[in-house]
C-alpha cells in the first residue's frame, strides 16, 4: 500500500508539472499573439499617416494635424505658418532620368525638409512633388527666412544616382501664416498654395509670403 501511494503521489506531481508546462505554453502563446497583434497596429497606423516612400506625413495628417494645431495656436495667442512646396520641373526630370530617379530626388529633398524641422514641426509629402511644412509658433518673418534657407540648400545638395550626378534640384515656395492670411484649414492651405503660383510664374526656384486678403491691405 506504501508503494501505491508513492506511485499516486509521483502522478499528481506528474500531472502537477504536466498542467504548469500546458499553462506556460498556452501564456507563451497568448503573449506572442498579443505582441504580435500590437506591432500590426502600429504598422498600419504608422502607414495610415505616413508616405511610404520619404516617410514623411501624408495629407491625410497634414488636414487632421493642423486643425488640432490652428486651435492650440489660436488659444495660445500664437501664429503659425504654413509652407507649401513643389520640385521645379519634376516631371521633366522624370522624363529625362527615369523614375528611379525621380525617387531617389524624392527622398533627397525630404531628408533635408525632415532635417530642417524642429520638434514640434510638421514636414509632409502631399503627393508626386508636393510637399508642405508646419511650423506652429513660427511668424512669417522667420519662416521666410527658414525657407530661402531650405531652398539653397536644396540647390547646392549634390544628387547621386547609379554612380552618376545629377544636375541641380530647385524648389518653390509659397508661405502663409495664421491668423493674417487665414483663420481656417483649407483657406490658409489654398493661401500657401496662391503664393506657391506665384513663385512658379516669378521664375521658381524662390519662394512667396501670400498677399493680405484685401480688407487687411486695405
Amino acid at each position: 500500500s506504501v508503494s501505491s501511494g508513492g506511485d499516486k503521489t509521483r502522478i499528481n506531481k506528474s500531472l502537477t508539472s504536466d498542467n504548469k508546462l500546458l499553462f506556460y505554453m498556452n501564456f507563451s502563446e497568448t503573449l506572442a499573439m498579443a505582441l504580435a497583434n500590437m506591432r500590426l497596429r502600429e504598422s498600419l497606423q504608422h502607414q495610415a499617416i505616413r508616405d511610404p516612400l520619404t516617410g514623411l506625413f501624408n495629407r491625410r495628417y497634414l488636414h487632421e494635424t493642423l486643425r488640432r494645431e490652428l486651435k492650440r495656436v489660436a488659444r495660445a495667442e500664437e501664429p503659425l505658418s504654413i509652407v507649401s512646396i513643389d520640385i521645379d520641373h519634376f516631371k521633366r526630370f522624370n522624363d529625362t532620368h527615369g523614375h528611379d530617379a525621380g525617387d531617389e530626388v524624392l527622398r533627397s529633398v525630404s531628408e533635408i525638409l525632415q532635417g530642417r524641422t524642429r520638434a514640434e514641426d510638421i514636414a509632409c509629402r502631399l503627393g508626386g512633388e508636393e510637399f508642405a511644412l508646419v511650423y506652429p509658433g513660427m511668424p512669417a518673418e522667420v519662416a521666410i527666412g527658414r525657407v530661402e534657407s531650405i531652398l539653397k540648400e536644396v540647390e547646392a545638395h549634390e544628387i547621386y544616382h547609379l554612380g552618376k550626378k545629377l544636375e541641380p534640384v530647385t524648389l518653390s515656395a509659397g508661405i502663409a501664416v495664421f491668423p493674417s492670411h487665414a483663420a481656417d484649414t483649407d483657406a490658409l492651405l489654398h493661401a500657401a498654395d496662391q503664393a506657391l503660383y506665384q513663385s512658379k510664374k516669378a521664375g521658381r526656384n524662390q519662394s512667396t509670403l501670400a498677399d493680405l486678403p484685401q480688407q487687411q491691405a486695405a
